[in-house]
């Protein structure tokens, strides 16, 4: 007769990287809100070591705005949405802003003009 195996001892899931990554961008998304037309959506980066995630994220910013508190809500949101979804802790957000994207100015043309 065979012994029934715990459910804690029958074995480990691994979540891979690349999930924890599209977590992370998703979650850095739904931070920012709208983005300029032309903005590229956030791209995150993930190293996985046992239970934690360090994150990179790169993100694009319409201009003038409050880089500091931008950031500091994709860091908010990203470390809970990982922590939430796959039970990681995630020591460190480094967030990486690659492109302002100022915004229109009224009444000045935009593109080419002859």
């Amino acid at each position: 007769m065979t012994s029934a195996v715990a459910a804690g001892e029958r074995g480990a899931t691994r979540i891979a990287d690349r999930v924890v990554a599209k977590i992370a961008s998703q979650a850095a998304r739904e931070a920012l809100g709208p983005l300029p037309p032309d903005a590229a959506p956030p791209h995150a980066m993930v190293v996985v070591t046992h239970d934690r995630a360090r994150v990179r994220v790169s993100l694009e910013l319409d201009y003038p705005t409050d880089i500091a508190a931008r950031c500091r809500e994709v860091r908010r949101l990203v470390v809970e949405r990982v922590r939430a979804l796959v039970g990681m802790e995630v020591p460190e957000v480094a967030v990486t802003v690659e492109r302002l994207h100022p915004a229109p100015v009224p009444g000045e043309a935009q593109g080419r003009t002859r």
